[in-house]
């Protein structure tokens, strides 16, 4: 459980939300676990299927305080809400940024400023961490090469110029994602990033990674009232969660790219958790998918400092604090969105 921007994350399962007086309680097997007062909240979000009380729900939509519901794995479930915090005025504000480009490219720039971050940070810790097993010269020459793209992403104007820079460092960033591969350089080669589908393990572990926290980003955008298909840097589509596109952006690398990484070289995965089709696509077996999934939730419970807030977060609320972030830039709030700048 945790209390984030005045927003109360409950992220055990069993946990039971109710009213007394003024205040919500979280309880557990019948045992009191906490007791907020209401009017210190503007959300409560909790993870689980044990849900919370009638007489609690009403509270929170008379004092338009966002009361949402997720599955035990972040899936969005629904939303109760008050009159205010109905959201239109904020849907109508990310709607209107959204069709202006010199507006949406200020948020965008943001977020490929913060991919190109993150993705420069990836290359400089392979180097810190394993200088005898990794070509650092090659390394250390994509992250300076970054560090040039992340600062001309910040000046920026144009959304496809922005485009641009976020395809050619996206380019560099994975010309030398396999020096970060450690073992088994026979199975898990890494050449190109390729999809639709993925043609090797590197790739296919990649895509599904990246599945998962767009999924992520979109619970936690329709957590705070954002529409996760209006995006600011991906453009609309029919059936593209744009917004959660833009967001994960910034956290591929640090969330998704290390994880892989890290089920490749600590030995998790092997040759015998891939099959490959007649179509030439290669697929996680349903032993290995179930393994991935396992090791991802342990992933999301691991404690960090946020580098914006500074204070302790799961991996996993990583989102959810981007998503309040950037629903507070568009209330007004703050002056510019804080992008997710791992150090």
């Amino acid at each position: 459980m945790k209390k984030l921007l005045n927003t109360l994350y409950v992220t055990s399962p069993g946990r039971y939300l109710s009213l007394d007086g003024e205040n919500i309680v979280v309880t557990e097997k019948n045992e009191e676990i906490a007791r907020l007062p209401l009017h210190n909240l503007e959300g409560v979000v909790t993870f689980g299927y044990t849900g919370a009380s009638p007489a609690l729900m009403g509270a929170c939509a008379e004092r338009d305080i966002s009361l949402s519901f997720l599955t035990p794995s972040g899936r969005f479930l629904a939303r109760v809400s008050g009159r205010q915090r109905g959201n239109i005025l904020l849907r109508r504000k990310q709607y209107r940024i959204a069709d202006s480009p010199d507006e949406s490219v200020k948020i965008a720039r943001n977020c490929i400023v913060g991919k190109i971050h993150n993705a420069k940070w990836v290359l400089e810790r392979a180097c810190r961490d394993y200088p005898m097993r990794v070509n650092t010269e090659r390394l250390k020459g994509a992250s300076s090469r970054l560090g040039d793209m992340m600062r001309e992403a910040r000046q920026s104007t144009s959304p496809d110029h922005l485009r641009g820079i976020e395809g050619v460092a996206a380019a560099e960033y994975f010309s030398v994602f396999d020096e970060m591969i450690l073992r088994r350089k026979d199975v898990f080669a890494f050449k190109e990033r390729n999809r639709r589908p993925p043609l090797d393990p590197v790739n296919a572990m990649l895509s599904l990674a990246y599945t998962l926290l767009t999924s992520m980003c979109q619970s936690a955008l329709e957590t705070v009232g954002l529409d996760p298909y209006a995006g600011f840097f991906h453009t609309d589509r029919p059936g593209r969660a744009s917004l959660a596109l833009d967001m994960i952006e910034e956290l591929r690398a640090v969330m998704a790219d290390r994880f892989v990484l890290s089920m490749i070289n600590l030995g998790v995965v092997d040759r015998s958790c891939f099959l490959m089709q007649e179509s030439g696509a290669v697929v996680m077996t349903d032993e290995a998918r179930k393994s991935f999934l396992s090791q991802w939730q342990k992933k999301k419970q691991e404690i960090i400092t946020h580098p914006f807030l500074g204070e302790k977060v799961e991996w996993g609320m990583v989102p959810y604090v981007q998503a309040m972030l950037l629903a507070r830039h568009l209330r007004g709030d703050m002056d510019e969105y804080p992008p997710f700048l791992w150090k």
